[in-house]
């Protein structure tokens, strides 16, 4: 039997589609939604598309999305046990982070419903922003990253972002050994 709600899912993706709430959707070449597997006990979240994701339609495509996907893989995570999104749907201009109120209102009309339909047990989140939503802006990702908390009915686990580890190949086994302990906390605790 299937928990997911795929009617809801593909309605939230063709209303993110067409969606006009922020400024946002006046660059946007596609809205990025979501990609994998709605089934899913994990949710990976980042913060916003970038270039590749804009132009494919699909989050976590480009560079950052590739080392993600190796990660998951050295692990043995099968790509079928996760479903990855990020907060807001359109690319912010020259991969500006995302302002206020895109955030907002992406969070409010878009990923608090997708949580809502996919229910995750774990919620991965992928750098500052996407770990603040949940957990405060007092928060840091350099201080709670590898950390779990638990968050309404499922566990936030922050870690950073792909794209900061590209930036910093030699913070790789940070982000390794945090995805290690997810992996954990899967196994024992779901």
């Amino acid at each position: 039997m299937f928990k997911t709600n795929i009617f809801g899912l593909e309605y939230l993706k063709e209303k993110a589609k067409f969606c006009t709430r922020c400024p946002l959707h006046k660059s946007r070449t596609n809205s990025v939604f979501d990609r994998g597997n709605p089934e899913a006990q994990i949710m990976i979240l980042g913060e916003s598309p970038g270039f590749n994701e804009d132009i494919e339609g699909k989050p976590f495509v480009g560079k950052a999305g590739k080392l993600l996907d190796e990660i998951l893989k050295e692990i043995n995570i099968s790509q079928d046990k996760t479903y990855i999104t990020n907060i807001v749907k359109c690319r912010p201009p020259d991969n500006r982070q995302p302002e206020e109120i895109e955030i907002t209102t992406c969070y409010n009309h878009f990923l608090s419903q997708q949580i809502k339909i996919i229910q995750p047990k774990i919620i991965i989140t992928l750098g500052n922003i996407a770990t603040q939503i949940f957990l405060g802006k007092e928060k840091k990702i350099t201080e709670i990253r590898g950390n779990i908390f638990q968050f309404k009915d499922f566990l936030i686990i922050p870690t950073f972002h792909p794209a900061y580890i590209l930036r910093n190949p030699h913070k790789r086994n940070i982000i390794l050994n945090d995805f290690k302990k997810i992996k954990l906390t899967y196994e024992t605790y779901l």
